[in-house]
């Protein structure tokens, strides 16, 4: 034990930092304190990058600490987000027996007890003036933290915690596995399960986007595994609890129907060359992932609510704005030939514009490995949010997962900077800091295009030397 400490005693002083910083966090932060929540998350945020590097070879030190930070939040309500006391309002009308599709919380015409009104105020009014839209999974861990928590709204804060933090440490375990097949450092994955983003808008601000990479990447392992059967019935689960990962199924096309081996198989896949996937099979993976999907929206579907449903998920789309990069120039040029925004029209095209780029990459993009289909993963998905009008801190979690398993490291500078949108709650009128939000974007745009650069030009390199090397032993 002495050992111990005097190994780590440096590491075991920035963990009782740390855990001092987070409980600022959770218990003293007021989001409208700017500069405090920067400072405190500059704090951890260097806290745990100097973790990694002293501790990387340690994993059950840097899992430990994972953990104790993450319980350190366990009875705080939420300060930067009130999307919680919508979940708890989903969940208690699932025990009353209404389906949470069809109606707004603040037209809703029956009691629903002694919170309806704190949930309705909390929530805000624009959750309490529109239909939900989070798809049936997440609705059932609403449901079920709902009964654990009684009728506290804590106590359902509390039950909703745990499943986030269970799902992180899902993250840890298949993450890691992940990693070692992949021949990649295992503690790359302290990258997403150590650091600060995570832990305060997953853990802390109860933001579900955990629980849906939890499936994704348990079904990666298993479709690295050859285990594609369970990989789609879980693919179609992380989608049932958000549906982001939509976007990723068609770039499985080039992955199965690639019946070409890679000379550096062995390195960058072992199984795949022994496999002899083809377009039925991606079929048939597509077909699993939808029926899984439709089975879950079964108890709740009717034609009322696809419409209101669809309607939700529109608004992101067609109404709402906030730290958005590439639309805010959009915006404006819209602003100076149209004189108001564009944002109806724009909402539109933009979505059709992504929809072209993912096709783009599923069938003209090699990504018959695991690890070349996580980096063409990355890439779509981040184009999508640098297109998008609506972009929250906690979206960032997707890319960031996505960067462990890969060379890019853009996602852990954009973890970092996005913090900065929060700037708007700094005042009454919400009004946004673009100074900063420029400051965000030109960043990690410019590194996410040089990271790119080097990429293609480190392929064409290894490219020219197989050929060459081809040609000597020919």
């Amino acid at each position: 034990m002495k050992d111990f400490f005097k190994y780590h005693k440096f590491s075991i002083l920035l963990i009782l930092s740390g855990g001092v910083l987070y409980w600022s966090f959770a218990y003293g932060l007021d989001r409208d304190d700017f500069v405090k929540l920067i400072s405190l998350y500059t704090g951890v945020f260097f806290i745990s990058f100097k973790l990694i590097q002293l501790e990387k070879n340690n994993f059950w030190f840097l899992a430990g600490a994972a953990l104790l930070f993450r319980l350190i939040f366990i009875a705080a309500v939420p300060n930067l987000s009130q999307d919680f006391y919508r979940f708890i309002w989903d969940g208690k009308l699932i025990l009353e027996g209404i389906n949470p599709y069809i109606s707004v919380p603040r037209e809703f015409p029956t009691p629903l007890g002694d919170t309806q009104e704190k949930l309705i105020q909390g929530m805000g009014n624009l959750s309490a003036g529109n239909f939900t839209s989070y798809p049936p999974a997440n609705q059932l861990i609403f449901a079920i933290a709902v009964l654990m928590g009684g009728k506290s709204i804590l106590g359902a804060v509390i039950a909703m915690r745990f499943f986030i933090i269970f799902a992180d440490l899902g993250i840890l375990y298949f993450g890691r596995k992940l990693l070692l097949k992949l021949n990649l450092p295992s503690h790359q994955i302290f990258w997403f399960i150590l650091n600060p983003f995570i832990l305060i808008e997953l853990t802390g601000n109860l933001h579900f986007e955990g629980v849906m990479l939890f499936f994704l990447v348990w079904a990666f392992y298993l479709l690295q595994q050859t285990k594609w059967i369970w990989s789609a019935v879980l693919m179609g689960v992380s989608i049932s609890v958000k549906l982001l990962p939509l976007l990723f199924v068609p770039l499985l096309w080039n992955y199965f129907s690639s019946k070409k081996k890679s000379k550096n198989a062995v390195v960058e896949n072992q199984v795949q060359g022994n496999r002899k996937l083809n377009f039925k099979m991606f079929s048939i993976y597509c077909l699993i992932v939808g029926i899984t999907v439709s089975v879950s929206f079964l108890p709740f579907i009717s034609s009322t609510v696809i419409s209101n449903f669809l309607a939700s998920i529109a608004l992101w789309f067609q109404k709402f704005e906030f730290n958005a990069s590439i639309y805010y120039v959009i915006r404006w040029i819209g602003f100076q030939l149209k004189g108001y925004n564009i944002i109806a029209t724009a909402g539109k095209i933009l979505p059709v514009i992504v929809i072209l780029i993912f096709a783009g990459l599923s069938f003209f993009r090699n990504h018959n490995s695991t690890k070349k289909l996580l980096t063409t993963m990355l890439w779509g998905v981040s184009i999508y949010f640098f297109l998008a009008t609506t972009v929250h801190p906690w979206y960032i979690a997707t890319p960031l997962l996505l960067s462990v398993f890969t060379k890019f490291r853009f996602a852990l500078v954009w973890s970092l900077l996005v913090m900065l949108s929060y700037s708007a709650y700094a005042n009454a009128e919400f009004q946004e800091n673009y100074w900063l939000i420029a400051v965000e974007y030109i960043v990690v745009i410019s590194l996410f295009l040089i990271e790119i650069f080097q990429y293609l030009l480190q392929d064409i390199n290894n490219r020219s030397l197989r050929i060459k090397t081809s040609r000597k032993n020919a």
